[in-house]
Protein backbone atom coordinates (compact mmCIF):
# COMPACT_ATOMS: atom_id res chain seq x y z
CA UNK A 1 0.00 0.00 0.00
CA UNK A 2 1.24 3.49 -0.82
CA UNK A 3 2.77 5.53 1.97
CA UNK A 4 2.33 8.69 -0.08
CA UNK A 5 -0.83 10.74 0.34
CA UNK A 6 -1.38 10.94 -3.42
CA UNK A 7 -3.90 8.38 -4.62
CA UNK A 8 -2.46 8.19 -8.12
CA UNK A 9 0.55 9.43 -10.01
CA UNK A 10 4.31 9.15 -10.14
CA UNK A 11 5.59 9.38 -6.59
CA UNK A 12 8.47 8.38 -4.34
CA UNK A 13 8.60 6.72 -0.92
CA UNK A 14 6.12 4.04 -1.90
CA UNK A 15 7.58 1.23 0.20
CA UNK A 16 9.08 0.81 3.65
CA UNK A 17 12.88 0.86 4.10
CA UNK A 18 12.87 -2.90 4.74
CA UNK A 19 10.92 -3.53 1.53
CA UNK A 20 13.42 -1.56 -0.56
CA UNK A 21 16.27 -3.44 1.09
CA UNK A 22 14.70 -6.82 0.43
CA UNK A 23 13.58 -6.04 -3.12
CA UNK A 24 17.02 -4.86 -4.23
CA UNK A 25 19.10 -7.48 -2.47
CA UNK A 26 21.40 -9.76 -4.45
CA UNK A 27 19.26 -11.67 -6.96
CA UNK A 28 21.73 -14.59 -6.89
CA UNK A 29 23.30 -14.87 -3.42
CA UNK A 30 26.87 -16.20 -3.58
CA UNK A 31 27.74 -19.80 -2.80
CA UNK A 32 29.44 -20.51 0.50
CA UNK A 33 32.52 -22.76 0.55
CA UNK A 34 30.56 -25.97 1.11
CA UNK A 35 28.02 -25.15 -1.59
CA UNK A 36 30.81 -24.34 -4.03
CA UNK A 37 32.53 -27.68 -3.38
CA UNK A 38 29.28 -29.61 -3.82
CA UNK A 39 28.49 -27.78 -7.06
CA UNK A 40 32.03 -28.18 -8.41
CA UNK A 41 31.78 -31.94 -7.86
CA UNK A 42 28.88 -32.04 -10.32
CA UNK A 43 31.19 -31.10 -13.21
CA UNK A 44 32.23 -33.94 -15.52
CA UNK A 45 35.42 -32.04 -16.53
CA UNK A 46 34.70 -32.84 -20.17
CA UNK A 47 37.80 -33.09 -22.35
CA UNK A 48 36.05 -31.36 -25.25
CA UNK A 49 34.39 -28.81 -22.90
CA UNK A 50 31.39 -27.44 -24.82
CA UNK A 51 31.02 -24.84 -22.07
CA UNK A 52 34.46 -23.44 -22.87
CA UNK A 53 33.61 -23.24 -26.57
CA UNK A 54 30.41 -21.35 -25.76
CA UNK A 55 32.24 -18.75 -23.66
CA UNK A 56 33.09 -15.63 -25.73
CA UNK A 57 36.28 -15.21 -23.68
CA UNK A 58 37.20 -18.94 -23.87
CA UNK A 59 37.73 -19.36 -20.14
CA UNK A 60 39.00 -22.85 -19.29
CA UNK A 61 35.85 -23.68 -17.35
CA UNK A 62 36.65 -27.32 -16.48
CA UNK A 63 40.04 -26.22 -15.15
CA UNK A 64 38.72 -23.46 -12.91
CA UNK A 65 35.96 -25.71 -11.56
CA UNK A 66 38.48 -28.49 -10.84
CA UNK A 67 40.63 -25.98 -8.96
CA UNK A 68 37.64 -25.03 -6.81
CA UNK A 69 36.95 -28.71 -6.12
CA UNK A 70 40.50 -29.10 -4.77
CA UNK A 71 40.19 -26.04 -2.54
CA UNK A 72 42.30 -23.79 -4.76
CA UNK A 73 39.89 -20.89 -5.28
CA UNK A 74 42.65 -18.35 -5.89
CA UNK A 75 44.17 -20.55 -8.58
CA UNK A 76 40.69 -20.81 -10.05
CA UNK A 77 40.38 -17.03 -10.10
CA UNK A 78 43.67 -16.71 -11.99
CA UNK A 79 42.46 -19.22 -14.60
CA UNK A 80 39.39 -17.02 -15.08
CA UNK A 81 41.23 -13.69 -15.07
CA UNK A 82 43.82 -14.96 -17.57
CA UNK A 83 41.06 -14.84 -20.16
CA UNK A 84 38.58 -12.40 -18.64
CA UNK A 85 39.83 -9.74 -16.25
CA UNK A 86 36.19 -8.72 -15.65
CA UNK A 87 35.27 -12.27 -14.69
CA UNK A 88 33.65 -11.04 -11.48
CA UNK A 89 31.11 -8.88 -13.26
CA UNK A 90 30.52 -11.42 -15.99
CA UNK A 91 29.75 -14.00 -13.30
CA UNK A 92 26.92 -11.70 -12.22
CA UNK A 93 25.48 -10.42 -15.50
CA UNK A 94 26.53 -12.86 -18.22
CA UNK A 95 23.57 -14.76 -19.75
CA UNK A 96 25.10 -18.11 -18.80
CA UNK A 97 21.74 -19.75 -19.47
CA UNK A 98 22.25 -19.17 -23.20
CA UNK A 99 26.03 -19.64 -23.26
CA UNK A 100 28.14 -21.99 -21.11
CA UNK A 101 25.34 -23.45 -19.00
CA UNK A 102 23.07 -24.05 -21.99
CA UNK A 103 25.60 -26.47 -23.51
CA UNK A 104 26.67 -28.05 -20.21
CA UNK A 105 26.49 -31.85 -20.44
CA UNK A 106 24.55 -31.87 -17.17
CA UNK A 107 21.94 -29.64 -18.81
CA UNK A 108 21.70 -31.99 -21.78
CA UNK A 109 21.49 -35.09 -19.60
CA UNK A 110 19.25 -33.98 -16.77
CA UNK A 111 18.09 -30.41 -17.41
CA UNK A 112 20.17 -29.04 -14.55
CA UNK A 113 23.51 -27.53 -15.60
CA UNK A 114 26.48 -26.97 -13.35
CA UNK A 115 26.13 -23.49 -11.87
CA UNK A 116 29.12 -22.16 -13.76
CA UNK A 117 28.29 -18.50 -13.20
CA UNK A 118 27.99 -18.86 -9.43
CA UNK A 119 31.21 -20.91 -9.28
CA UNK A 120 32.99 -18.22 -11.28
CA UNK A 121 31.71 -15.61 -8.86
CA UNK A 122 32.85 -17.70 -5.89
CA UNK A 123 36.44 -17.78 -7.16
CA UNK A 124 36.71 -14.19 -8.38
CA UNK A 125 35.06 -12.77 -5.26
CA UNK A 126 37.70 -14.42 -3.07
CA UNK A 127 40.52 -12.97 -5.15
CA UNK A 128 39.03 -9.49 -5.04
CA UNK A 129 38.14 -9.69 -1.33
CA UNK A 130 41.72 -10.58 -0.50
CA UNK A 131 43.09 -8.09 -3.05
CA UNK A 132 45.14 -10.88 -4.61
CA UNK A 133 46.84 -9.54 -7.72
CA UNK A 134 48.09 -12.06 -10.26
CA UNK A 135 49.67 -9.73 -12.83
CA UNK A 136 52.54 -7.28 -12.97
CA UNK A 137 53.46 -4.72 -15.57
CA UNK A 138 56.23 -5.62 -17.94
CA UNK A 139 59.20 -3.33 -18.35
CA UNK A 140 57.92 0.08 -19.57
CA UNK A 141 57.96 0.34 -23.35
CA UNK A 142 57.59 4.11 -23.57
CA UNK A 143 54.51 3.64 -25.74
CA UNK A 144 51.33 5.54 -24.91
CA UNK A 145 47.88 4.34 -25.92
CA UNK A 146 44.58 6.22 -25.73
CA UNK A 147 41.45 4.25 -24.86
CA UNK A 148 38.08 5.93 -25.34
CA UNK A 149 35.55 4.52 -22.88
CA UNK A 150 36.04 3.01 -19.42
CA UNK A 151 33.49 0.26 -19.92
CA UNK A 152 34.15 -3.48 -20.23
CA UNK A 153 35.97 -3.30 -23.58
CA UNK A 154 38.06 -0.28 -22.58
CA UNK A 155 39.03 -1.64 -19.18
CA UNK A 156 39.89 -5.06 -20.60
CA UNK A 157 42.07 -3.47 -23.28
CA UNK A 158 43.74 -1.10 -20.82
CA UNK A 159 44.63 -3.89 -18.39
CA UNK A 160 46.14 -6.11 -21.08
CA UNK A 161 48.12 -3.21 -22.56
CA UNK A 162 49.44 -2.33 -19.11
CA UNK A 163 50.55 -5.94 -18.64
CA UNK A 164 52.67 -5.49 -21.76
CA UNK A 165 54.33 -2.39 -20.25
CA UNK A 166 52.49 0.28 -22.22
CA UNK A 167 51.10 3.45 -20.61
CA UNK A 168 47.36 3.83 -21.06
CA UNK A 169 45.18 6.93 -20.82
CA UNK A 170 41.46 6.18 -20.69
CA UNK A 171 39.02 8.96 -21.61
CA UNK A 172 35.45 8.55 -20.42
CA UNK A 173 32.48 10.90 -20.73
CA UNK A 174 30.87 9.85 -17.44
CA UNK A 175 31.73 10.81 -13.87
CA UNK A 176 32.53 7.20 -12.96
CA UNK A 177 34.28 4.36 -14.74
CA UNK A 178 32.58 1.09 -15.62
CA UNK A 179 30.34 2.02 -18.55
CA UNK A 180 27.17 -0.05 -18.59
CA UNK A 181 28.50 -2.09 -15.67
CA UNK A 182 28.13 1.05 -13.56
CA UNK A 183 25.20 2.76 -15.26
CA UNK A 184 23.20 0.16 -17.19
CA UNK A 185 22.90 -3.05 -15.16
CA UNK A 186 19.94 -3.79 -12.90
CA UNK A 187 20.75 -2.77 -9.33
CA UNK A 188 19.86 -6.16 -7.87
CA UNK A 189 22.47 -7.86 -10.08
CA UNK A 190 25.46 -5.86 -8.87
CA UNK A 191 24.98 -4.86 -5.25
CA UNK A 192 27.36 -3.14 -2.83
CA UNK A 193 29.10 -0.99 -5.44
CA UNK A 194 30.72 -3.97 -7.12
CA UNK A 195 31.32 -2.17 -10.42
CA UNK A 196 33.61 0.38 -8.79
CA UNK A 197 35.38 -2.29 -6.74
CA UNK A 198 36.15 -4.11 -9.97
CA UNK A 199 37.48 -0.96 -11.63
CA UNK A 200 39.83 -0.43 -8.69
CA UNK A 201 40.95 -4.06 -8.81
CA UNK A 202 41.72 -3.82 -12.54
CA UNK A 203 43.57 -0.50 -12.38
CA UNK A 204 45.67 -1.56 -9.39
CA UNK A 205 48.11 -3.04 -11.89
CA UNK A 206 49.29 0.51 -12.53
CA UNK A 207 50.03 2.36 -15.74
CA UNK A 208 46.35 3.21 -16.34
CA UNK A 209 45.23 6.83 -16.02
CA UNK A 210 41.47 7.42 -16.32
CA UNK A 211 40.19 10.89 -17.19
CA UNK A 212 36.49 11.47 -16.63
CA UNK A 213 34.21 14.06 -18.20
CA UNK A 214 35.97 13.69 -21.55
CA UNK A 215 33.61 13.04 -24.45
CA UNK A 216 34.93 12.19 -27.88
CA UNK A 217 33.83 14.79 -30.42
CA UNK A 218 33.41 17.44 -27.74
CA UNK A 219 36.30 17.49 -25.28
CA UNK A 220 38.72 15.45 -27.37
CA UNK A 221 38.95 14.68 -31.07
CA UNK A 222 39.96 11.56 -32.90
CA UNK A 223 42.60 13.49 -34.83
CA UNK A 224 44.23 14.73 -31.62
CA UNK A 225 44.19 11.29 -30.02
CA UNK A 226 45.68 9.70 -33.10
CA UNK A 227 48.47 12.27 -33.41
CA UNK A 228 49.37 12.33 -29.71
CA UNK A 229 49.39 8.58 -29.00
CA UNK A 230 51.03 5.51 -30.46
CA UNK A 231 47.64 3.80 -30.81
CA UNK A 232 43.97 4.46 -30.10
CA UNK A 233 41.27 2.02 -29.01
CA UNK A 234 37.65 3.15 -29.39
CA UNK A 235 35.33 1.56 -26.86
CA UNK A 236 32.75 4.25 -26.19
CA UNK A 237 29.80 1.89 -26.43
CA UNK A 238 26.45 3.18 -27.64
CA UNK A 239 25.84 6.63 -26.21
CA UNK A 240 22.51 7.38 -27.88
CA UNK A 241 19.11 5.69 -27.90
CA UNK A 242 16.32 5.16 -30.38
CA UNK A 243 13.45 7.45 -29.49
CA UNK A 244 9.75 6.71 -29.59
CA UNK A 245 8.31 8.64 -32.53
CA UNK A 246 4.56 8.44 -32.06
CA UNK A 247 1.92 11.03 -31.34
CA UNK A 248 2.05 12.19 -27.72
CA UNK A 249 5.48 10.70 -26.97
CA UNK A 250 6.69 14.12 -25.78
CA UNK A 251 4.48 13.89 -22.69
CA UNK A 252 6.09 14.24 -19.28
CA UNK A 253 6.33 10.67 -18.05
CA UNK A 254 7.45 9.08 -21.30
CA UNK A 255 11.05 8.30 -20.38
CA UNK A 256 14.04 6.54 -21.80
CA UNK A 257 14.56 3.22 -19.98
CA UNK A 258 18.35 3.60 -20.11
CA UNK A 259 18.12 6.90 -18.23
CA UNK A 260 15.72 5.38 -15.70
CA UNK A 261 18.12 2.51 -14.98
CA UNK A 262 21.12 4.85 -14.83
CA UNK A 263 19.41 7.22 -12.38
CA UNK A 264 18.29 4.30 -10.27
CA UNK A 265 21.83 2.87 -10.22
CA UNK A 266 23.25 6.18 -9.02
CA UNK A 267 20.59 6.83 -6.38
CA UNK A 268 21.81 6.63 -2.79
CA UNK A 269 18.23 6.38 -1.54
CA UNK A 270 15.80 4.21 -3.50
CA UNK A 271 12.85 5.71 -1.64
CA UNK A 272 13.48 8.98 -3.48
CA UNK A 273 13.07 7.43 -6.94
CA UNK A 274 9.74 8.43 -8.45
CA UNK A 275 7.69 5.60 -9.88
CA UNK A 276 4.19 5.34 -11.32
CA UNK A 277 1.41 2.96 -10.40
CA UNK A 278 0.77 1.72 -13.93
CA UNK A 279 3.92 1.25 -15.99
CA UNK A 280 4.27 0.26 -19.63
CA UNK A 281 7.69 -0.68 -20.99
CA UNK A 282 8.16 -0.80 -24.75
CA UNK A 283 10.84 -3.18 -26.02
CA UNK A 284 12.03 -6.78 -25.87
CA UNK A 285 15.65 -6.67 -24.77
CA UNK A 286 17.51 -6.76 -21.49
CA UNK A 287 16.98 -3.04 -20.92
CA UNK A 288 13.22 -3.53 -21.10
CA UNK A 289 13.38 -6.46 -18.68
CA UNK A 290 15.64 -4.62 -16.21
CA UNK A 291 13.48 -1.49 -16.29
CA UNK A 292 10.26 -3.45 -15.83
CA UNK A 293 11.50 -5.58 -12.92
CA UNK A 294 12.96 -2.59 -11.10
CA UNK A 295 9.77 -0.59 -11.59
CA UNK A 296 7.90 -3.43 -9.91
CA UNK A 297 10.47 -3.63 -7.10
CA UNK A 298 10.08 0.11 -6.51
CA UNK A 299 6.38 -0.37 -5.81
CA UNK A 300 4.59 -0.03 -9.15
CA UNK A 301 1.30 -1.91 -9.06
CA UNK A 302 0.97 -2.88 -12.72
CA UNK A 303 3.96 -3.29 -15.03
CA UNK A 304 3.51 -4.44 -18.60
CA UNK A 305 6.17 -5.06 -21.25
CA UNK A 306 4.88 -4.70 -24.80
CA UNK A 307 6.86 -6.17 -27.67
CA UNK A 308 5.99 -6.13 -31.34
CA UNK A 309 6.97 -9.75 -32.03
CA UNK A 310 6.69 -13.07 -30.17
CA UNK A 311 8.65 -14.33 -27.17
CA UNK A 312 11.16 -16.26 -29.29
CA UNK A 313 12.22 -13.05 -31.03
CA UNK A 314 12.85 -11.12 -27.83
CA UNK A 315 16.51 -10.33 -27.28
CA UNK A 316 16.07 -11.00 -23.58
CA UNK A 317 16.68 -14.65 -22.72
CA UNK A 318 13.88 -16.95 -21.62
CA UNK A 319 15.41 -16.97 -18.16
CA UNK A 320 15.18 -13.18 -17.94
CA UNK A 321 11.62 -13.24 -19.25
CA UNK A 322 10.72 -15.81 -16.60
CA UNK A 323 12.42 -13.69 -13.93
CA UNK A 324 10.28 -10.73 -14.94
CA UNK A 325 7.02 -12.66 -14.80
CA UNK A 326 8.03 -14.14 -11.42
CA UNK A 327 8.17 -10.56 -10.11
CA UNK A 328 4.67 -9.83 -11.39
CA UNK A 329 5.56 -8.23 -14.72
CA UNK A 330 3.15 -8.97 -17.57
CA UNK A 331 4.73 -9.52 -20.99
CA UNK A 332 2.48 -8.97 -24.00
CA UNK A 333 3.49 -9.75 -27.57
CA UNK A 334 2.47 -8.70 -31.07
CA UNK A 335 1.89 -5.08 -30.07
CA UNK A 336 3.49 -1.96 -31.55
CA UNK A 337 2.99 1.52 -30.06
CA UNK A 338 0.50 3.77 -31.77
CA UNK A 339 0.02 6.95 -29.72
CA UNK A 340 0.29 8.20 -26.15
CA UNK A 341 -2.91 9.59 -24.65
CA UNK A 342 -2.27 12.35 -22.12
CA UNK A 343 -4.15 14.30 -19.51
CA UNK A 344 -2.69 17.58 -18.23
CA UNK A 345 0.54 16.89 -20.12
CA UNK A 346 1.09 13.48 -18.52
CA UNK A 347 0.32 10.06 -19.97
CA UNK A 348 -2.90 8.35 -18.99
CA UNK A 349 -2.73 5.48 -21.46
CA UNK A 350 -0.92 4.28 -24.56
CA UNK A 351 -2.60 2.88 -27.64
CA UNK A 352 -1.15 -0.11 -29.46
CA UNK A 353 -1.78 -1.78 -32.77
CA UNK A 354 -1.71 -5.55 -33.04
CA UNK A 355 0.91 -7.02 -35.35
CA UNK A 356 1.40 -10.35 -37.07
CA UNK A 357 3.93 -12.29 -39.06
CA UNK A 358 2.79 -12.03 -42.66
CA UNK A 359 4.89 -13.82 -45.26
CA UNK A 360 7.91 -13.59 -43.00
CA UNK A 361 7.53 -9.87 -42.36
CA UNK A 362 6.04 -7.92 -39.48
CA UNK A 363 2.70 -6.39 -40.45
CA UNK A 364 0.09 -4.34 -38.63
CA UNK A 365 -3.40 -5.83 -38.45
CA UNK A 366 -5.32 -2.58 -38.08
CA UNK A 367 -6.79 -3.72 -34.78
CA UNK A 368 -5.94 -1.54 -31.78
CA UNK A 369 -6.11 -1.63 -28.00
CA UNK A 370 -5.08 0.63 -25.11
CA UNK A 371 -3.28 0.08 -21.82
CA UNK A 372 -3.58 2.51 -18.91
CA UNK A 373 -0.23 4.04 -17.97
CA UNK A 374 0.99 6.95 -15.88
CA UNK A 375 4.63 6.26 -16.78
CA UNK A 376 6.10 4.80 -19.96
CA UNK A 377 9.65 3.53 -20.39
CA UNK A 378 11.06 3.27 -23.91
CA UNK A 379 13.63 0.53 -24.53
CA UNK A 380 13.74 0.13 -28.30
CA UNK A 381 17.47 0.01 -28.80
CA UNK A 382 20.64 2.04 -28.51
CA UNK A 383 22.88 3.46 -31.21
CA UNK A 384 26.23 5.10 -31.74
CA UNK A 385 25.98 8.87 -31.50
CA UNK A 386 27.16 10.49 -34.73
CA UNK A 387 28.61 13.41 -32.75
CA UNK A 388 31.10 11.05 -31.06
CA UNK A 389 33.13 10.82 -34.25
CA UNK A 390 32.23 14.02 -36.10
CA UNK A 391 35.14 16.19 -35.05
CA UNK A 392 38.33 15.65 -37.00
CA UNK A 393 39.54 15.57 -40.56
CA UNK A 394 39.28 11.80 -40.86
CA UNK A 395 36.33 9.55 -40.28
CA UNK A 396 36.35 5.85 -39.57
CA UNK A 397 34.35 3.60 -41.84
CA UNK A 398 30.90 2.60 -40.62
CA UNK A 399 28.85 -0.53 -41.20
CA UNK A 400 25.19 -0.78 -40.20
CA UNK A 401 25.50 2.32 -38.06
CA UNK A 402 28.53 1.14 -36.12
CA UNK A 403 32.31 1.19 -36.60
CA UNK A 404 33.63 -1.33 -39.12
CA UNK A 405 36.68 -3.35 -38.03
CA UNK A 406 38.69 -6.27 -39.38
CA UNK A 407 39.44 -9.55 -37.62
CA UNK A 408 42.06 -7.81 -35.44
CA UNK A 409 39.68 -4.96 -34.51
CA UNK A 410 41.54 -2.48 -36.70
CA UNK A 411 39.42 0.34 -38.13
CA UNK A 412 39.82 1.93 -41.54
CA UNK A 413 42.30 4.44 -40.06
CA UNK A 414 45.85 3.26 -39.34
CA UNK A 415 46.64 3.27 -35.64
CA UNK A 416 43.02 3.13 -34.51
CA UNK A 417 41.29 0.01 -33.19
CA UNK A 418 37.73 -0.39 -31.89
CA UNK A 419 35.71 -2.94 -29.94
CA UNK A 420 32.69 -3.52 -27.75
CA UNK A 421 29.17 -2.39 -28.53
CA UNK A 422 30.31 0.42 -30.84
CA UNK A 423 31.57 -1.91 -33.57
CA UNK A 424 29.52 -3.55 -36.31
CA UNK A 425 29.86 -7.03 -34.82
CA UNK A 426 29.16 -5.92 -31.24
CA UNK A 427 26.81 -8.28 -29.44
CA UNK A 428 25.80 -5.91 -26.63
CA UNK A 429 27.19 -8.37 -24.07
CA UNK A 430 29.68 -7.53 -21.35
CA UNK A 431 31.58 -10.78 -21.92
CA UNK A 432 31.90 -10.15 -25.67
CA UNK A 433 33.14 -6.60 -25.05
CA UNK A 434 35.79 -7.96 -22.68
CA UNK A 435 36.97 -10.37 -25.38
CA UNK A 436 37.16 -7.54 -27.91
CA UNK A 437 39.26 -5.38 -25.60
CA UNK A 438 41.62 -8.22 -24.73
CA UNK A 439 42.16 -9.27 -28.35
CA UNK A 440 42.50 -5.70 -29.61
CA UNK A 441 45.17 -5.09 -26.97
CA UNK A 442 47.15 -8.08 -28.24
CA UNK A 443 46.83 -6.76 -31.80
CA UNK A 444 47.97 -3.31 -30.69
CA UNK A 445 50.93 -4.80 -28.84
CA UNK A 446 51.99 -6.87 -31.87
CA UNK A 447 51.78 -3.80 -34.10
CA UNK A 448 53.84 -1.64 -31.72
CA UNK A 449 56.52 -4.31 -31.49
CA UNK A 450 56.82 -4.77 -35.24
Amino acid sequence: MSRNKLVDGVVSNRLSPDEYLENFSDVHPPLDNHEALVEADRCYFCHDAPCMTACPTSIDIPMFIRQISTGNSLGSAKTIFDQNILGGMCARVCPTETLCEEVCVRETAEGKPVKIGLLQRHATDEAMATQTQFYERAKPTGKKIAVVGAGPAGLSCAHRLSMHGHDVVVFDAAEKSGGLNEYGIATYKTVDGFAQSEVEYITDIGGINIKHGMRLGKDITLDDLNSQHDAVFLAMGLSDVNHLSVQGSEADGVEDAVDFISNLRQSDDLSKVNIGRKIVVIGGGMTAIDAAIQAKLLGAEDVTICYRRDAENMNASQYEQDLATSKGVVIRHWLQPGSVVSADGKPSSIEFEYTENKNGKLAATGETMAISADQIFVAIGQKLSASDLEAGSNSVKFENGRIAVDEEFKTSIAGIWAGGDCIADGEDLTVSAVAHGRDAAESINRTLQS
